[in-house]
């Protein structure tokens, strides 16, 4: 390694490199000590560096040894000497503050460092030159610099640099040589001109530099010098002058400019300035007034160093002292001048500038005076800006104003005959106006005008006289005896007759009526509503206002020429109505299991819209079974109410109403509180049987009432009673219990014990049981009904006990006749005697018994199986219409067996398809949709929900709210005045049909240009202008205005007219064509013209084709379906009674109604079905028993709806999913065509003073009743169509004229002629009224015939009635194998001889199911075969009816009844089979009292046929008749 050499105080760093890999360590050693030893050494053993930090010569300089560990036991070594060199070190040194002509001695020290040193001097970084006379002495390491003589040039900054084989070094300092000051350009005296700028010279030179101060002393006295202050106008300048930047005399004087520098003494010197002032204008006016005719003097005065010179000049020409009327004359005073100049007089010219100069030998100045000759002012020039029927609107143009201000104008108004002198005089009317408005003319008068202005000098000569005439002018009267009547609740009805005449002021075109509404928060600012008039007198009615409100009205007549005023205000309240929003906060807390306390928050008065009566709390039990209970309504003035009597443990539904005067309003949401819980009542039925000697079971039905909670049952066994030797515990899901380990032959008591939380209930019935050692069958299971939900599984327990165990069999009740059941996929019967049906379906309804059995006895059960489908589709209608809201009122469908639980309602614009739905609760019948738009149709459809699920959705229905579309009145002129460049349009024709108006748009163009101007207004005013018209010119003008309910627009042309008043040429109707022909795009246009009316005639033609087939496709199909029914009914002639029994449950005939709606009449109710209906026959309808009694039930057809024109008229299933053929009466729909209509029913409840039991007075014997039977009011719906006659759509009535209807129904009645199987009966359309005042009320069962329908006369039009007779006796061999349906209800009593003469009227149904019908009455018959070969059957076969060969509307003449008719009936009577009876009409064979009970259960609705007592409620003879309307 080379030596190295290091520089003392800085870092070294010594490399040792080793070739090779690998090695294990290197060390560094000096002096044979290992490196470090102290805290500046540092080795890096991964690269064998060493640093040496602050190298020291003494310590570090030496040799070192790097020793490297090539292997364990081997080492290299290598070492390098190290010579520390030691830098110079100059003492620091500063120059000391010299002065010019000083001498100068500065020595440089090197205090250290290695010899030799070498010392040099520079000066600014160079060698310092030989000319500045420095000396440089250098001794061994010092060295001296000396100066003999300093001057500015020796000023710098000098450097001594030290240098050794170590480094060089080097120490600056700066040397400044300080100089007094002096001079450069001494201050002189000097003049100043007024106003100019001034430098008064002073510079001065030093080191440092100088500062120069000066001084002022004003005047020419005795100097007092004081510091000047410097500001914007008097500044030092650089180099120490003076400016002074605007010259004023109090400048002159005395100035002192003082230099100094901290060297040496200041110098200063003075001088003298004098301010020279040029001439100049001190005092003149700028403006001055001088009256026309008088002397006037203006004055200038001059000021400066003189002589001064004075002269006067009219805009910019010299006034010579030769000049007429001008005289100048000068004087001096003091040191100012004054120059005067006089004009004698003064006339209009002499209105401008003049000037005064004023000169000297330092400059000039001048003076500008404005003078004003003042005079009177010149009359204006006036013109006609407007004229009105009691206002002339003046409009002038000022001329001269005398060089005066106008104070004001003096108008005068004169009638034109009259003179100046008594002028109607307005003076002093404001110089800021020009134009004027001369009001209290009379109308049409003719008037003369003129004025004058006026300053203040005088007024001026009068104006141009003009001549002009007022208009018309609006009503001076209100209108006269302006009447108030509230009509509905939004309503009020306005009367009125017209001004007096003489007040009217022109012929009265319409009417404004303005009203507002006096109520918390109202505006009271009158709303308007203009409307044509009709005559003196006038009537209209205000809609959509708020309910219950007080309004003020006023009513204003209108002429042509505007409004009259208006009539004194009178104040009405419209009607109550119900109220619009539920109670709130309703709360509901049970208070006992038998009561539940209910409170909520009044409503406010503008939610009432009336005088609240009271609350109606409505509510209703939801059953344990998913049922609801009878919905009950309660009353009460007070916010809060106690329920009481209630069911124990029931969850209760409830709603709260408030209501008026008026009605119910909005019912709240429901609410659901539980009755608290109490013990339960005793449990329904016990049965108890003994299985062994030893051993009893025990079953029970759980409580009637549960009360709660049915924690267990307690079974108590006494012997003897009421000593209890047994008690046993059951869980609350266990209906049986065993009791082992009894004695034989001994009778045991028996009861159960039902147990909640609240305690025993009372115990069941006791029953006695004795075990038996030959124990018979006996069933533990109760018979009752079984209710169920449609295509769910179904187990229908049978529990049977006995010695031997007994056999189980199933049976099923097929009318009146039990039948095994059949096992298949979806039947079967468990082990244990349970029968399954699985996926339940609606003809699985029925009567099921299970039958045990052993050797010692049997035992049997009868289970009723009510299968619930969902709820048939409701009957929705619209009740009442208004501009926002549309009442809908429905009559609910067959529920399905299962309790409705609500509705849904859903509606939709018509021409949307987006449709919302609102929740209904199920005790609705009545629903209003708020806040529609005016004059709009809307669909409604209807969807029931009972337990299953949601029915079908009801028909579409549409209506429409009240409003139409915009009109234009004819009376009304559009345009109200025409100028040249301006229209004006007359608005107040325009009437809103009832809904208010959204926009406006009017466009209008010149003729012959393709470019429209149009404006658009959201709202419409009363008149509209059209500016910036062309004048003389033709232009085409459309309207187009809309509401909600559509849109209307107008069309007119209009003329301007010419510069001078006059009217233009009207417009050439024909062009003349040139010999070119059309151009380009006129040919274009008949191009398209004629193209669209020849694609317009082509649609129509395709249009008319394709109503034409469908018209006639929809006859042939009604004529094949009426065919397809006579076929189907020959089908079944031919049939043998057991291949009918076996459709006995599917089969069944429809028979369309598509224009009617059926009503069943009866005793006791009247029931409504829908007008596509199955009316259900069962063996209840034509039965008899033992005591006959006399009682007709009528089944008569209405129909007030417009139902579908098309669809299938004969369907022999029943297509809707769960129809209960045996348990109800189902209401079906057909196809959802429908023409629209909207109805509204209402529901009349009659209280007759004796009960009605005939339809006419000779038909029904009104004295038999049957014992304990009770008259019930009748439930009687008549429907009042609506009146909307908006296009026929809101009509419930057919748009098909009645005679239409007729005809139709005679065409299938003929087809149906042509049956041979239908000849062997009587068929008469009896009556039959056509007409079209089809708007009639019409109400079912008001007719009294005195003797036979052949003597009466409908009250209702539009109806005929067709009556069917049975066949003859002598025609009974031909129908041996025709069905007989069975009776519904039995006849108790023979009819009386009166009777007799009512064949002719024997009803339809007395026939069975194969009798044809028009295909306008569509009904379901029950098939029911009876047992063939029977007497019977040849005696009561199927009654086809024979068609009447005319169809008159005369009534037919009264059929006797022939001697064999009699003969059969007696014979048959004798041989117990039923028969035609004399004087009866036709009846079935009796029931057993069994069948009778079995037809009991049969009914589970509230139109039961037997009493409490199990009694027939009343009299049925086999008599029915049918009207279609």
């Amino acid at each position: 390694m080379k030596n190295i050499t290091a520089i003392a105080g800085r870092d070294t760093y010594i490399h040792c490199r080793v070739i090779g890999y690998p090695y294990y360590s290197i060390k560094w050693y000096k002096n044979a000590n290992l490196l470090p030893f102290n805290h500046r050494q540092v080795a890096f053993e991964n690269n064998g560096t060493l640093k040496l930090s602050d190298v020291q010569k003494e310590v570090d300089e030496g040799e070192y040894t790097c020793n490297v560990l090539v292997q364990p036991q081997l080492s290299t070594s290598q070492s390098v000497h190290v010579t520390v060199k030691v830098p110079p070190f100059i003492q620091p040194f500063e120059f000391p503050r010299f002065s010019i002509g000083q001498r100068v001695f500065i020595p440089c020290v090197v205090v250290s460092g290695d010899l030799p040193i070498t010392i040099t001097w520079q000066k600014d970084g160079r060698p310092i030159p030989a000319s500045l006379g420095v000396t440089i002495d250098n001794i061994d390491f010092t060295s001296s610099l000396r100066i003999s003589n300093l001057s500015l040039m020796h000023n710098g900054n000098y450097t001594c640099i030290a240098r050794n084989e170590a480094a060089a070094v080097e120490h600056q300092s700066q040397l400044i040589v300080r100089v007094p000051p002096k001079f450069v350009v001494q201050p002189r005296d000097q003049d100043g001109i007024y106003g100019k700028a001034v430098i008064l010279n002073c510079s001065a030179e030093g080191y440092p530099v100088p500062t120069i101060v000066w001084k002022f002393s004003k005047g020419a006295g005795v100097p007092q010098f004081q510091p000047i202050a410097l500001n914007g106008r008097i500044q030092v300048l650089s180099n120490g002058s003076l400016l002074i930047k605007h010259v004023v005399e109090e400048d002159s004087g005395y100035y002192l400019c003082k230099v100094s520098n901290d060297v040496g003494a200041d110098v200063s010197k003075s001088m003298y300035l004098t301010v020279k002032i040029p001439a100049m204008i001190t005092s003149y006016p700028n403006t001055t007034l001088a009256t026309q005719g008088q002397r006037k003097e203006m004055s200038c005065t001059a000021h400066g160093e003189k002589p001064i010179i004075v002269r006067w000049e009219k805009e910019d020409r010299i006034i010579n002292p030769e000049m007429a009327r001008y005289l100048v004359s000068t004087k001096e005073v003091g040191e100012e001048v004054i120059s005067t100049l006089q004009i004698l007089p003064t006339v209009r010219e002499d209105s401008g500038f003049f000037s005064c100069h004023a000169i000297n030998s330092y400059g000039e100045d001048r003076g500008i005076i404005q003078l004003t000759v003042q005079e009177p002012p010149d009359p204006p020039e006036i013109e006609i800006k407007d004229v009105k029927a009691r206002t002339i609107t003046l409009r002038w143009t000022m001329g001269f104003d005398g060089n005066s201000p106008i104070t004001g104008y003096d108008i005068e108004c004169k009638n034109k005959s009259d003179s100046w002198d008594s002028a109607q005089r307005t003076k002093d009317v404001s110089p800021q106006l020009n134009s004027a408005t001369i009001i209290d003319i009379h109308p049409s008068s003719t008037y003369s005008i003129r004025m004058y202005a006026k300053n203040r000098i005088g007024k001026s000569e009068p104006s141009n006289e003009i001549t002009i005439t007022a208009d018309e002018a609006a009503p001076d009267g209100p209108p006269q005896e302006v009447h108030l009547e509230p009509t509905s609740s939004q309503s009020i009805r306005v009367t009125w007759k017209a001004p007096k005449k003489h007040l009217q002021n022109g012929i009265i075109r319409g009417y404004q009526i303005g009203y507002r509404e006096y109520s918390t928060g109202g505006n009271f600012q009158f709303n308007i509503i203009s409307i044509d008039t009709t005559g003196d007198s006038e009537v209209y009615t205000l809609d959509n206002l708020n309910k219950f409100t007080q309004y003020g009205l006023v009513v204003q007549a209108c002429n042509r020429a505007g409004t009259g005023p208006s009539s004194q205000e009178i104040i009405t309240t419209t009607l109550e109505d119900v109220p619009s929003y539920p109670p709130e906060n309703v709360q509901a807390i049970a208070t006992s299991p038998e009561s539940i306390s209910i409170s909520w928050s009044t409503l406010s008065k503008e939610a009432l819209n009336g005088i609240l009566q009271g609350f109606r709390v409505i509510y209703w039990a939801n059953l344990i079974d998913g049922e609801l209970g009878e919905i009950k309504n309660v009353t009460t003035t007070q916010p809060s109410l106690e329920l009481d009597g209630l069911e124990k443990y029931t969850n209760y539904s409830i709603q709260v109403l408030a209501f008026t005067r008026a009605g119910d309003g909005v019912r709240s949401e429901q609410i659901f509180t539980r009755t608290k819980e109490d013990v339960p009542g005793p449990p329904a039925g016990v049965k108890a049987a003994a299985a062994s000697a030893s051993m009893v079971f025990v079953s029970w039905l759980p409580p009637l009432k549960l009360n709660g909670i049915i924690r267990k049952y307690t079974v108590f066994c006494s012997h003897p009673y009421p000593t209890v030797i047994s008690e046993f515990e059951a869980s609350p899901d266990s209906f049986s219990y065993r009791i082992p380990n009894l004695s034989r032959n001994r009778q045991y008591s028996v009861w159960v014990v039902a147990v909640t939380s609240a305690g025993r209930g009372n115990s069941s019935e006791i029953i006695t049981v004795e075990p038996l050692a030959k124990a018979p069958a006996r069933i533990l299971t109760f018979s009752g009904t079984v209710t169920t939900p449609w295509m769910k599984d179904i187990v229908l327990p049978c529990k049977a006990v006995g010695d031997p165990s007994p056999a189980v069999k199933w049976m099923k009740d097929s009318n009146g006749t039990p039948s095994l059941v059949t096992i298949d996929g979806r039947r079967s019967i468990f082990s244990n005697g349970s029968f399954i049906i699985r996926t339940v379906k609606a003809e699985d309804s029925g009567y099921y018994s299970c039958v045990a059995n052993n050797n010692w006895g049997s035992d049997e059960i009868i289970l009723n199986l009510q299968v619930q489908v969902p709820p048939d589709q409701p009957r929705l209608t619209v009740s009442k219409t208004t501009s926002s809201s549309i009442t809908l009122s429905w009559l609910p469908g067959d529920n399905g067996g299962s309790s409705i639980r609500g509705y849904i309602l859903q509606y939709s614009e018509d021409n949307s398809e987006q449709w919302g739905s609102f929740p209904i609760s199920p005790s609705e019948r009545s629903y209003r949709l708020e806040n529609l738009k005016c004059g709009t149709w809307y669909k409604f459809t209807l969807t029931a929900q009972n337990g299953v699920g949601p029915g079908r959705i009801s028909e579409i229905i549409e209506a429409k709210t009240l409003g139409k579309e915009p009109q234009f009145s004819k009376e009304q002129e559009l345009f109200a005045s025409i100028n040249t460049t301006r229209v004006r349009l007359n608005l107040i024709g325009w009437n809103d049909g009832g809904c208010p108006i959204t926009s406006f748009t009017l466009e209008y163009r010149p003729f012959g240009t393709t470019v429209w101007t149009t404006a658009q207004r959201t709202s419409l005013s009363k008149s509209y202008i059209l500016y910036d018209l062309q004048e003389a010119t033709w232009y085409e003008l459309q309207m187009r205005v809309c509401n909600s309910a559509g849109c209307a627009e107008k069309q007119a042309n209009f003329a301007t007219l010419n510069y001078d008043g006059s009217t233009i040429p009207p417009l050439i109707k024909s062009v003349v064509q040139s010999e070119e022909g059309l151009t380009t795009n006129e040919g274009l246009k008949i191009l398209v013209t004629i193209s669209c009316i020849l694609v317009g005639v082509l649609l129509l033609f395709v249009l008319l084709l394709v109503v034409r087939r469908r018209r006639r496709e929809q006859r042939l199909k009604r004529l094949r379906d009426a065919k397809s029914l006579a076929e189907m009914l020959m089908s079944k002639n031919t049939r043998t009674s057991d291949t009918l029994s076996k459709q006995q449950q599917t089969l069944r005939m429809h028979i369309d109604i598509p224009r009617a709606q059926l009503l069943i009449e009866e005793r006791d109710t009247m029931e409504t079905i829908d007008d596509r209906s199955t009316v259900l026959l069962t063996d209840a309808d034509f039965g008899e028993a033992a005591k006959q009694k006399s009682l007709t039930v009528t089944h008569t057809v209405h129909y007030q709806s417009v139902s579908q024109a098309t669809g299938p008229l004969v369907d022999v299933s029943d297509a809707r999913p769960g129809t209960n053929p045996t348990t109800r009466r189902n209401a079906k729909a057909g196809p959802t065509a429908r023409n629209r209509y909207a109805s509204q029913w209402t529901l009349n409840r009659p209280h007759p003073t004796i009960s009605a039991h005939t339809l006419t007075t000779d038909w029904r014997l009104p004295t038999p009743r049957a014992t304990g039977s009770v008259d019930k009011e009748s439930d009687s719906y008549s429907v009042s169509p609506s009146q909307d006659t908006d296009r026929a759509r809101s009509s419930m009535v057919s748009t098909e004229s009645a005679s239409s209807t007729y005809e139709e129904l005679a065409r299938a009645y003929e087809h149906a002629k042509m049956e041979e199987q239908l000849r062997h009966a009587k068929f008469t359309i009896t009556e039959c009224f056509i007409s079209d005042t089809s708007s009639e009320q019409l109400t079912a069962g008001t007719n009294e015939y005195t003797d036979s329908l052949t003597s009466s006369t409908p009250s209702e039009s539009g109806i005929c009635r067709f009556t069917a007779s049975p066949p003859k006796p002598q025609d009974g061999g031909r129908v041996v194998n025709m069905a007989v349906p069975k009776a519904h209800r039995p006849v108790l009593e023979t009819r009386s001889s009166k009777s007799r003469h009512q064949l002719t009227h024997v009803p339809l149904r007395a026939l069975g199911d194969l009798i044809h019908l028009p295909p306008y009455l569509r009904m379901d018959f029950l098939l029911n075969r009876g047992a063939p070969g029977t007497s019977r059957d040849l005696s009561l076969g199927q009654a086809c009816l024979e068609p009447q060969k005319s169809r008159t509307l005369k009534r037919p003449t009264v059929l006797e009844p022939t001697p064999m008719e009699a003969s059969s009936s007696t014979s048959s009577t004798r041989e117990g089979q039923q028969s035609w009876q004399q004087g009866a009409v036709a009846t079935l064979p009796q029931r057993e009292g069994a069948e009778l009970g079995q037809a009991a259960k049969m009914s589970s609705s509230q139109e039961s046929l037997l009493d409490s007592r199990g009694h027939l409620k009343g009299n049925n003879p086999y008599a029915k008749s049918y009207t279609l309307v």
